[in-house]
């Protein structure tokens, strides 16, 4: 470069990271778009002439990066070696994985200081890229505000271009060390005269700068560009000697000299920026408790929420059994009122009948003349209590005028004195029945008078107009009650003072009858009295007694009717269920992989949702399924990857995670790749390293992804796991660009055209993985081949078994019923020792009865041989005695320790839950001592006239009670017949 040179030094830096190169397809589509944006300026770099034998020349370079930085050429000269420079960009294929924007940039700023010219001012940098990522991402170098700062520190000026329209505006704004280097430049728009007018803006921005214009115009004022530099004249005679020149600038740094003697302690600096933040920490050691805190101020009630979506629709649901009688509701309130009915025609005089109901009141006629006082009126019904008024002074009594509006009620002023009574006037002749007018003032009562005939109704009158409001008056007479009017608006005036207390209104009529009540249940017989002495003299008949001791069984009577069919086997099977897991249908056991895309296009708070979904999917299954993820049943495991060799795999079994919660834990602190994306690689990771260890059967992989993996650089195909009995479930979610799965990818993952193939979903997002009504079918999905019992009732045992089968044998059952309860516990034994058992395991049936204290036999000991117990069952007999289920308890216990084996210990015990002398706290303490020793206890329950309270301690375990408990160890049938008919039958095999 010679001395009248202004050379600009300009170096490219190129973005090829994942989020770029495999954001639509084919994967090198804005990989090209950027190759020829950078091309296409390079070639516009062109050497310009200006006056003053000025000349401007340029130097260009070129990186691309992802998760490492490429040098594609160093600063060289333009136009010389241009064609060398474009050449090498064009050449250049993505890397593809992870975007480290702050390491590629001081790269850049290190090849513009050691190449190019020594103008630091003229050095310049452009950087394309998409911004991405900006969630959750670990920066390497420093961060993206690092590098920038640098770059303007050292006075190097960066240009911010984005690839595309979808891009990080706040990430492309920290890389532009000026706002006018970021002017919304984008290299990959569809429309070629954009990008050829970026070029342009850019170019004329550096050319147009202040440093570079001075450094062309050396002190001239103008500033023109010729195509042709002139030819030169003569040279000058030589000039006086200048003045001392201005300091030239900073020169370029120098070697890297000794160590210096170590200086003093300087001041302190100013606080820098704020640093990276860092790892997770390890989990602490549990803290002391802390001290209790103070009550809180009652929270704000937050706003209501808005309605979620209605959710699809469920399986119908098995229907329930016939629930007890509920109590006797309460009386109603009296109904209203009714309507007057239409008037009748006028009939001819008859006999004077009883007083007719209250006619319709009629409009007011006009004031008539002032008549004589006649009979005291009903009392009017009471009116609505007006406001209180100021108490007015009394004045002398007036005329009485007419009806006035009603005012407002004042201070009820101080009581008259009550007036003469007047004296009787003759019996008028019946007039006909005018209007009715006000209510008089009341007075005494006088004698009843012979009842007159009642006249005819006169037509009503027309209705007036509304006169204007006159001035208040004077408190008047009680009215007749009027329909209630509309609500008014709420009123803001002050509360007024308390009116005295109302006359007692008339007692009203009687209410109507209650049902009648049941009859209670029984009470226990009572101790027989001592004799009393000898006399012969008889005498008078007493009171009817109690009620006597059950006399002797009577001889048998005729034989009845036929009965119903016989009990169908099935109708047994809702007990069985209860007193064996293996009666339900299972889901398992099930070897189960997830494979998740941890690249970079999944974001870091998308991945955050995968680790979420993949916890609810492991939860769901166990809770709703029954699945047990213990390493031996089923098995799981968590495979995520990127791009190749990053797969990281966490399973039970490894070396830490011995149970789910340690498993579950694991995936949590599982951390974002941010890279490419294997999936093909990924998949044969799993197939290499899990898969093959689980067993034959039932395995199956979820592959959570975006469904674009990068096919062109991942050597090993999506279809790798077809054709290796593995069924596959692709899930394929929207990416952070808003982009759909491929649904190719999808299927060919998935063995879409094998025999029998897998499924692919699409959701938009991730967060609708985690919709419930989506991870209910899913896990529906995952358990479609159930394992469930026929339904012809076969029953399995896994492991050693002795159940007891205690019979209420008490005066309260009857000998009737205690036959049809030997019949069904005849089935039950049979169902339990016929049923299919593993080899080597054993299952024993006792059958017992128990009455009151010392009245408990057990009939049939531990066997295993039903047709011998069939014979033993029948030739039970009756006790017919009291009932104590207490001493029946310990029994029961009593037997087990007796046979003093370790194995599932079960017992079925009849009961209404009633007994004499019942001590709760005794009872209690039995039902701990049975959970103590190892004995299940369930309870059938017959009919409806039970003790609810003992029944609920009896299934509580000693503990407090817990309804799912309860639910499947208390059993219930309507009577003992439904023991045997087949609607007892529908109910319990659904």
């Amino acid at each position: 470069t010679s001395h009248s040179d202004c050379p600009v030094d300009l170096f490219f830096v190129l973005d090829t990271s994942e989020s770029v190169a495999l954001r639509v397809k084919p994967p090198q589509f804005y990989i090209n778009q950027i190759t020829s944006f950078t091309s296409s300026f390079i070639d516009q770099l062109q050497d310009s002439f200006y006056r003053c034998d000025r000349s401007l020349t340029w130097n260009a370079g070129a990186l691309h990066y992802s998760d490492e930085v490429k040098l594609i050429k160093e600063l060289t000269a333009v136009p010389k070696d241009k064609a060398v420079l474009q050449r090498s960009v064009k050449g250049i294929s993505y890397i593809g994985k992870g975007t480290y924007t702050d390491c590629a940039i001081k790269r850049g700023i290190e090849e513009l200081l050691i190449g190019g010219s020594n103008h630091r001012e003229n050095k310049y940098m452009i950087v394309v890229t998409d911004g991405h990522p900006i969630e959750g991402y670990k920066e390497p170098c420093g961060g993206l505000q690092d590098a920038a700062n640098e770059a303007k520190h050292l006075g190097i000026k960066v240009f911010a271009v984005a690839i595309s329209p979808d891009h990080l505006e706040t990430r492309l704004s920290i890389i532009a060390t000026d706002q006018s280097y970021r002017r919304n430049f984008t290299a990959a728009d569809n429309v070629k005269r954009e990008e050829q007018e970026t070029i342009r803006t850019i170019i004329d921005t550096i050319v147009n700068s202040r440093a570079l214009k001075y450094s062309l115009h050396a002190g001239t004022d103008t500033f023109t560009v010729f195509g042709l530099q002139p030819q030169r004249g003569p040279e000058g005679p030589a000039g006086d000697p200048g003045t001392k020149g201005e300091s030239g600038k900073t020169g370029l740094p120098g070697e890297k000299g000794d160590a210096g003697a170590m200086g003093n302690q300087g001041d302190i600096g100013p606080v820098g920026y704020q640093g990276m933040k860092g790892d997770k920490g390890g989990r602490g050691d549990k803290g002391e408790r802390g001290h209790k805190g103070y009550k809180g101020d009652k929270g704000v009630r937050g706003i209501d929420g808005v309605d979620g979506k209605k959710g699809e629709v469920g399986y119908p649901g098995l229907p329930g059994c016939k629930g007890s009688p509920g109590p006797d509701g309460q009386q109603g309130d009296t109904g209203s009122k009714g309507d007057p009915g239409p008037y009748g025609t006028k009939g001819g005089k008859g006999e004077p009948g009883r007083p007719g109901t209250r006619g319709r009141p009629g409009n007011n006629g006009g004031l008539g003349s002032k008549g004589l006082r006649g009979p005291p009126g009903p009392d009017g019904e009471k009116g609505e209590r007006g406001d209180d008024g100021e108490p007015g002074l009394d004045g002398p009594e007036g005329e009485k005028g007419g009806r006035g509006e009603n005012g407002e009620a004042g201070r009820p002023g101080p009581r008259g004195p009550r007036g003469e009574p007047g004296e009787a006037g003759p019996q008028g002749e019946p007039g006909r029945e005018g209007s009715i007018g006000p209510n008089g003032d009341p007075g005494e009562a006088g004698r009843p008078g012979p009842k007159g005939y009642k006249g005819d109704e006169g037509p009503p009158g027309l209705e007036g107009t509304r006169g204007p409001r006159g001035p208040k008056g004077i408190p008047g007479d009680p009215g007749m009650m009027g329909e209630r009017g509309d609500d008014g608006l709420p009123g803001n005036g002050t509360q007024g003072f308390p009116g005295f207390q109302g006359y007692p209104g008339s007692r009203g009529p009687p209410g109507s009858n209650g049902t009648k009540g049941y009859p209670g249940p029984k009470g226990d017989d009572g101790e027989p009295g001592d004799p009393g002495e000898d006399n012969n003299i008889p005498g008078s008949p007493g009171a009817k007694g109690a009620k006597g001791y059950r006399g002797p069984e009577g001889s048998p009577g005729q034989p009845g009717p036929p009965g119903p069919p016989g009990v169908d086997e099935c109708e047994l099977l809702h007990i069985m269920k209860m007193m064996c897991s293996c009666c339900e249908c299972k889901c398992g056991p099930i070897d189960l992989v997830f494979v998740v895309d941890s690249s970079e296009s999944i974001g870091g708070n998308n991945f955050e949702h995968s680790k979420e979904f993949i916890i609810k999917v492991i939860d769901k299954l166990g809770k709703d399924e029954r699945v047990k993820f213990d390493g031996v049943e089923s098995r799981v495991g968590v495979v995520q990857y990127s791009h190749e060799r990053t797969e990281e795999l966490v399973a039970i079994g490894d070396a830490n995670i011995d149970s789910i919660g340690a498993l579950k834990e694991a995936i949590k602190h599982l951390k974002w790749i941010a890279g490419g994306t294997f999936t093909g690689s990924a998949l044969q990771f799993s197939l290499d390293n899990l898969i093959k260890k689980f067993r034959e059967q039932n395995r199956m992989v979820l592959v959570l992804t975006d469904g674009r993996s990068d096919v062109l650089r991942d050597p090993t195909k999506l279809s790798v796991l077809c054709g290796q009995n593995v069924q596959v479930v692709g899930v394929g979610v929207g990416d952070i660009f808003h982009k759909d799965p491929n649904k190719e990818q999808l299927e060919e993952m998935v063995c879409v055209n094998a025999p029998k193939p897998g499924i692919s979903l699409v959701r938009d997002n991730f967060a609708e993985l985690l919709d419930e009504s989506f991870l209910q079918n899913l896990t529906a999905r995952i358990c479609q081949e159930k394992q469930c019992p026929d339904y012809s009732c076969p029953i399995s045992f896994e492991a050693d078994a002795e159940i007891m089968l205690m019979m209420d044998s008490s005066n309260s059952v009857g000998r009737h019923n205690f036959e049809i309860k030997k019949k069904f516990v005849k089935r039950l034994a049979e169902r339990f020792l016929t049923a299919k058992k593993t080899p080597g395991v054993n299952v024993q049936v006792a059958i017992g009865q128990y009455s009151g204290k010392n009245q408990q036999i057990l009939e049939v000991p531990f066997s295993q041989n039903y047709t011998t117990m069939e014979g033993r069952i029948d030739e039970i007999r009756f006790i017919n005695g009291a009932t104590d289920i207490t001493e029946a308890l310990n029994f029961v216990i009593q037997e087990f320790k007796r046979v003093g084996r370790r194995i599932n210990k079960k017992v079925l015990i009849f009961s209404d839950g009633r007994s004499q002398g019942i001590n709760q706290s005794l009872l209690v303490e039995k039902v701990k001592e049975a959970e103590r020793s190892g004995i299940k206890v369930y309870i059938l329950a017959v009919g409806t006239n039970v003790n609810e309270s003992n029944l609920r301690y009896l299934v509580s375990r000693g503990e407090s009670y817990d309804d799912a408990y309860a639910h499947r160890h208390l059993l219930r049938a309507a009577d003992y017949p439904a023991l045997m008919r087949g609607v007892f039958y529908q109910s319990v095999s659904r």
